[in-house]
């Protein structure tokens, strides 16, 4: 596999596709371009973010060769630290730019919001007190790859903040956020050894596992409130995706890494498939 492809860690993207898709449905109005410059800035950002947590990650001794899951790009040597730096900042003027072409289109107002995401992805593993070592990335993602993206994808639809996008974008950043417990319950014992003091560092395997079973299955009961909100039952149709969390919900006990590297991408499908499902149920609404 090409390494800059590799370095985007694939499994990951769903959580930037998936509001889009969701907000977009919840607007009731597709307008193709406002919808490509959207999906542009949340796969860039997410891509973005991931090339910088390779390479601060690497820089600070964070990852190493006794990490579990998948290797990491600079940490093994297969890419200068420069050229990461590099390709993080072009990921970033990439969603900079399609961001710039919304605010035009849809309102000066979305450049506040993408500069505070461009702050937030920056911040997140980049800066002498990253707040990924704080036990804050969850929030971070919650927040960004959940209320900001699904909100801000049906905003620039219909130029206006819209209940149903607002009750959708809860789920959403749950499922977002239980990808990333994934990730740190994967590399709980390295991050600890490294110094990286993740919410999963800190809260112990145990309830760590608990905390991701209750983001993958809390999400489900917010559907309907989307139905409420809709007054239509399509939105339940995403409960269609509920059995994809009985394998998540026993691996999260286990010590192996290969199976929490499994629940990792199952997490993803399952965000994906739950979003695909909903914004199909939203749009029929």
């Amino acid at each position: 596999m090409n390494v800059w492809i590799e370095a985007a860690r694939l499994r990951t993207l769903p959580a930037a596709v998936t509001p889009v898709l969701v907000g977009t449905a919840a607007a009731q109005r597709f307008l193709p371009l406002r919808f490509a410059g959207a999906l542009i800035v949340a796969l860039a950002i997410q891509v973005g973010v991931n090339y910088a947590n390779d390479y601060f990650d690497a820089t600070k001794g964070v990852d190493s060769k006794h990490r579990t899951g998948p290797r990491r790009a600079v940490a093994s040597g297969l890419v200068e630290p420069g050229a990461m730096r590099t390709a993080a900042a072009t990921a970033f003027g990439v969603a900079a730019l399609a961001g710039l072409a919304l605010a035009l289109v849809a309102g000066i107002e979305l450049l506040v919001v993408g500069a505070l995401s461009f702050l937030a992805a920056l911040g997140y593993s980049g800066g002498p007190r990253p707040y990924a070592s704080a036990g804050l990335g969850e929030v971070f993602v919650f927040v960004f790859f959940g209320l900001v993206a699904t909100i801000g994808s049906a905003y620039v639809q219909v130029e206006e903040i819209i209940r149903p996008a607002v009750a959708a974008s809860v789920p959403i950043g749950l499922l977002a956020a239980a990808i990333l417990v994934a990730n740190n319950l994967r590399d709980l014992r390295t991050d600890a050894g490294a110094g990286k003091i993740t919410l999963a560092v800190r809260l112990g395997p145990v309830r760590t596992a608990t905390l991701f079973r209750a983001l993958v299955l809390g999400a489900f009961p917010f559907l309907v409130l989307l139905a409420g909100a809709t007054e239509s039952r399509w939105p339940l149709l995403a409960f269609a995706a509920l059995p994809l969390t009985l394998p998540l919900y026993r691996a999260a006990s286990s010590e192996d890494p290969g199976i929490l590297v499994r629940a990792l991408a199952g997490t993803a499908r399952l965000e994906l498939v739950f979003g695909a499902l909903l914004a199909v149920g939203l749009w029929r609404a």
